[in-house]
């Protein structure tokens, strides 16, 4: 059989289009290639094994498949036994193919070297339980996902985050490092997610997870970040990368209300006005009670952002503001609006407006101020249609404003206000409604 014909069997064998690396390869070492690739398509390992062998003794160049097939061959005689010294050294000679893969194809377009790392990672941490901390695995997981980014598998991802755990709990003193990675891991998923592809419905698991274990790690307590942070934030006041990196960890961590992330915030701000900022700087001047500079850094973080959910954020602290320190309720009820605008799924808007409402007392006739409570009640049962996750907090105000509901006994003199009629609330409220 000439070469020709060989390379033809390969090609249908595999059914792919990767070419010989080294077109003078033997008959020999040809024939073997074909005969390993047809037996690990047919799942018969035992007649796969010999030919392989040979082959990778022989030609290491001559074609992908060693490599491609010769994983799936050490995967099938590591799960053949239990032996700890044999799974040992198997699983080095499995390493060992990983890197000549790297020698021989690390250029290829596809598979490059960084692809490679990764799934030699991932076999490493698979078959290695005597070694705690992985940390050569560590190494090659970095290496990949630092150059793959959002083209990393989520299997690469998930485990760079468990190791770099595991080396924190060994090491505290690697605590940034670890939040700096868990980060990057976190920038890549929602990246992928981003891009709307095919992989994009299983992001929530995997976040899931890296969230489950950053977590549970013990470096997401807000006093921790402190302690790393606080000098490099003094250090490097003039530096905007750090200074967005470490209000961006703040605000994953849901810890606005630290001075080291205020700090952060307000340099950042003076050196590169941004959304971030200026929301940094206006949570610290919120839990400060300087509300007339709060207004003033959220509305200027609203100006700033091209995001609708965070704009939505923005505008719902505006009215939360105006409702609760400045009483100023139609400005109050101005922004709740804009922010259900910027995030119609959402009811706190909603919620918040009837808490208003419920506030107000319009007339100078005290049946004529209970209905109010129609109008607060009609904005809670708005929220809980638009946000099934409000529904228990809507219920509860529900079932509390509806007690002040003018009785059948004081609407008697008030003629306007007869059962099923409508009525437009009158002062700043302005809202039609049915009387009950």
């Amino acid at each position: 059989m000439n070469k020709k014909k060989l390379l033809i069997i390969i090609s249908a064998a595999m059914t792919m289009s990767y070419a010989v690396a080294q077109t003078s390869a033997s008959e020999e070492c040809l024939r073997n290639i074909s005969m390993f690739t047809e037996s690990v398509k047919n799942k018969q390992f035992v007649d796969a094994v010999e030919p392989w062998e040979a082959a990778y003794a022989e030609c290491p160049n001559a074609h992908l498949a060693i490599y491609q097939q010769g994983v799936k061959i050490f995967e099938w005689k590591l799960s053949q036994t239990k032996d700890a010294k044999e799974i040992a050294q198997l699983r080095d000679r499995l390493m060992e193919l990983y890197d000549n893969r790297i020698k021989y194809f690390g250029s290829n377009t596809k598979y490059p070297t960084s692809w490679i790392l990764g799934e030699k990672a991932v076999d490493y941490i698979k078959y290695s339980p005597e070694d705690k901390l992985k940390e050569n695995a560590y190494a090659w997981l970095e290496t990949s996902i630092k150059e793959r980014k959002e083209k990393s598998s989520f299997a690469v991802l998930q485990n760079f985050v468990l190791l770099s755990m595991n080396i924190y709990k060994a090491r505290p003193e690697t605590a940034e490092k670890f939040i700096s990675d868990y980060m990057m891991v976190s920038e890549c998923l929602d990246n992928i997610a981003a891009q709307g592809g095919k992989l994009a419905p299983y992001v929530p698991a995997s976040k899931d997870y890296v969230d489950h274990l950053f977590v549970s790690s013990g470096a997401a307590d807000c006093a921790t970040m402190d302690n790393i942070f606080r000098a490099k934030v003094a250090a490097n006041q003039e530096n905007i990368t750090v200074l967005n990196q470490v209000c961006g960890f703040y605000e994953k961590m849901n810890c606005k209300e630290s001075e080291v992330y205020f700090s952060a915030s307000i340099a950042a701000h003076k050196i590169s006005p941004s959304a971030k900022s200026a929301a940094g700087c206006a949570a610290m001047t919120f839990k400060n009670k300087d509300f007339e500079a709060a207004i003033k850094y959220f509305e200027e973080a609203c100006a700033l952002s091209d995001n609708d959910k965070d704009k939505a954020n923005y505008e719902y602290m505006l009215a939360y503001i105006y409702y609760s320190e400045i009483k100023n309720y139609p400005v109050a009820r101005s922004h709740a609006r804009k922010s259900a605008e910027y995030d119609p799924t959402s009811g706190r808007a909603s919620i918040l407006v009837a808490h208003m409402y419920a506030a107000s007392k319009p007339y100078d006739d005290a049946v004529l101020n209970k209905t109010v409570y129609w109008v607060a009640v009609d904005e809670l049962r708005r929220a809980k249609q638009i946000d099934p996750t409000c529904e228990e907090e809507a219920n509860k105000y529900i079932s509390l404003y509806s007690r002040h509901f003018p009785t059948n006994e004081e609407i008697f003199f008030q003629p306007e206000l007869g059962q099923g009629k409508s009525f437009t609330v009158g002062g700043w409220i302005g809202v039609s409604t049915t009387c009950r």
